[in-house]
């Protein structure tokens, strides 16, 4: 069972913060992808849904923002830019129109040639080797579940190293 902290074991400033340490480096992450992804016009946000349709292309709306862990009314609007930009296809489900299916056109699956580039850049900008990057993402993945009371996929965060 894990050890109970003490009034005088809690950290006293933001620099001792676990979400400070996590929030600050999200900005660091979304920065050092910036460049790389403007050149592509995306946003972060754009590049990771497209990173989860790759792994798997025709996903509901729902599941999408499930793999996300974000809210429909930010997948949303992020949808609708990825498909003004002609990367995805919103098609209403076949047997239910109320579920809506996201598609990958030509364009977004050209996308995902620039992948393993842009991967390899962060790994390295991290100066961090991978086993070491693995287990971030592990204990990251557990603080995170640990906070919303739920349990990660392994599939879902298998070789995601940045």
């Amino acid at each position: 069972m894990p050890k109970t902290a003490e009034p005088d074991d809690l950290p006293k400033s933001a620099e001792k913060l676990i979400c400070f340490a996590v929030y600050s480096a999200s900005h660091a992450f979304s920065r050092a992808y910036s460049p790389m992804l403007k050149r592509l016009n995306l946003t972060y946000p754009q590049y990771i849904a497209l990173t989860v349709l790759w792994e798997e292309d025709g996903l509901s709306v729902g599941t999408l923002c499930e793999r996300l862990r974000l809210e429909s009314s930010t997948v949303t609007p992020l949808l609708k830019r990825l498909e003004s930009l002609g990367h995805i296809e919103r098609k209403r489900g076949s047997s239910d129109e109320r579920q809506v299916f996201v598609h990958l056109t030509p364009s977004g699956r050209s996308l995902q040639q620039h992948a393993p580039g842009i991967t390899r850049c962060i790994v390295d900008a991290t100066g961090t080797d991978i086993d070491t990057l693995e287990s971030l993402v592990k204990m990251i993945g557990m603080l995170r579940d640990n906070l919303t009371g739920t349990e990660s996929d392994p599939e879902r965060t298998r070789g995601n190293q940045s």
